[in-house]
Order: structure tokens, then C-alpha cells, then sequence
């Protein structure tokens, strides 16, 4: 790997980890199209521009955290802890997180096992988000937002992040799509995807990270390891920027079509291989 790889991984990590088009899946491919070889440097590199763009959401949306976090706190210090808007988001980010927790500890080793074949099964994958994604735009009410957050919404987007643990799936397809079920507009669904989120993510990235830390070599690999989290957290700030906005006004037809066209691609090639 060269600095111009980890440049151009950390671009395609920072576009795709938010848009729901399956990071996984994109920097596999970018990666057999570099020739960037799938080894533990490579591994850990994924890892850390993963943490990059858990930075990213973290910064777009501290406001947002600080106050959840505040409310959730002093809720319970006053035994309130429904009281606010604020409070009850709190709760639900809790309630949204313990799925995909208790889903990623007991299916850890069939997951691993997964990715043995990968770009097959980010194809499937990739599919498989097409249809979701088209499925929740053609029966979507769009008529609730935020404030009007519940459990069973919390839990509908924490069984849908489950998706998300198999390589190639779109965390941020599965989780949107979960929101709409529920039937959150579009910007509400994304927002609220993202805050339920973003523990599960800061969890995976620092227990992913530990494990990194500890490989030999690690260090030297730093030059790439710190561009491609710059690059990463860059991109991916103005990446959620951009969907929230694009959500305003457009479906999510445009991502599904995306998304089966590369999945079929992807089937091809390794059919003809």
C-alpha cells in the first residue's frame, strides 16, 4: 500500500460508510482494483478509517450527543428519566444498541467465516440492500419525525443494524430503513439511524482498534494509518452533510438502483472467473 492507496481508500470509506451504498463492499473493490493485498496491515487499515468516520458522525453531531448525554444523565439524577425528548432518546439509543451488541458477540465466528469469499458476498449483500432500500421508498408514510420517537422505533432500527454486521451489508441502509418502516420521513429516518448508531460504531471501532494496536508492525504502518483516518473523517463529515440534505427533496430509489447494478456487476465477474 502507497499513501496515495490509504488517500484514496479513506475517499471511498468517508462517501460510503453514510450513503447507503455497504462500505465494506466498495472498499473491497477498491482494493482488488489497486492491488492492495488483503493481509493484517489491510485489515487494520479498514479498521482504522472505520474509526475515522465514527469521528465524522461524532463531530457532526456532538450538539445533538451532548444534549441526549446531558438529559439522559440528569434525568436519572432526578428520577425523570422520560421527562424530555432529550432523555428518552437517550433511553432509545440504549434500546437500539443491545441487538446488534448481543448479535455481533454470537454470530462473531459465523461472520468471520463469511469473509472468506467476500466480494460474492458483498454482491449478495449488495443486492439484498436494493431490495430493502427499495422496499421501505414504495411503502414509506413519511409522516412521523423525530420528537415522535418510541421503543418499538428504537428497537426496529437496532434489529435492522443487525443487517449490518455481515460483510457487505449498509449499516446506514439497513439503519435508515428501519426508521422508515416505522414510518419517518426521510431526513428523520437518517438522523435517527445515525444517533442510534453511533454507540455500536464507537464500540466495534475501539474493540477493532485494540486488536489492531497489538499486531506487529502496526507502528510503522502509522504514515498510512493517520492519512487515511484524516481522509476518512473528512469526507465523511461532508458525506452526512450531503445525504441529510439530498434526503430533503429525493428518494432513496437512486441508491437502490446503485446498488443492484454493482451487486450484479460484482456476480458477474466472479461467475466468469
Amino acid at each position: 500500500m502507497t499513501l496515495i492507496h490509504a488517500f484514496i481508500l479513506g475517499i471511498v470509506q468517508g462517501l460510503t460508510e453514510f450513503i447507503p451504498v455497504s462500505s465494506t463492499a466498495h472498499l473491497l473493490i477498491v482494493e482488488n482494483l489497486l492491488g492492495v493485498p488483503s493481509d493484517d496491515r489491510t485489515f487494520s487499515f479498514s479498521v482504522i478509517i472505520q474509526l475515522g468516520t465514527v469521528f465524522a458522525l461524532l463531530l457532526f453531531f456532538w450538539k445533538d450527543i451532548w444534549k441526549i448525554t446531558t438529559a439522559f444523565f440528569l434525568g436519572i439524577k432526578h428520577k425523570k428519566p422520560f421527562e424530555t425528548l432529550n432523555s428518552r432518546l437517550g433511553w432509545l439509543v440504549l434500546v437500539a444498541t443491545l441487538p446488534a451488541l448481543v448479535a455481533g458477540f454470537l454470530l462473531k465466528d459465523i461472520v468471520q467465516t463469511m469473509f472468506k469469499d467476500q466480494l460474492t458476498l458483498a454482491s449478495i449483500r449488495l443486492l439484498f440492500t436494493a431490495l430493502i432500500l427499495t422496499t421501505v421508498e414504495y411503502f414509506d408514510r413519511r409522516e412521523r419525525t423525530l420528537e415522535s420517537a418510541t421503543w418499538l422505533d428504537a428497537l426496529s432500527v437496532g434489529l435492522f443494524q443487525v443487517l449490518a454486521i455481515f460483510p457487505g451489508a449498509s449499516r446506514s441502509g439497513s439503519t435508515i430503513a428501519g426508521g422508515m418502516v416505522r414510518g419517518f420521513d426521510r431526513p428523520s429516518a437518517a438522523r435517527f439511524a445515525f444517533l442510534m448508531s453511533a454507540p455500536i460504531l464507537l464500540a466495534a471501532g475501539a474493540y477493532e482498534s485494540l486488536k489492531v494496536i497489538d499486531m506487529a508492525g502496526t507502528m510503522e504502518y502509522l504514515p498510512f494509518l493517520i492519512t487515511g483516518f484524516i481522509t476518512a473523517a473528512v469526507v465523511g463529515w461532508f458525506s452526512i452533510k450531503w445525504l441529510i440534505n439530498f434526503l430533503n427533496k429525493h428518494s432513496l430509489y437512486i441508491f437502490a438502483a446503485y446498488c443492484a447494478v454493482v451487486g450484479i456487476i460484482l456476480l458477474l465477474v466472479q461467475f466468469s472467473r
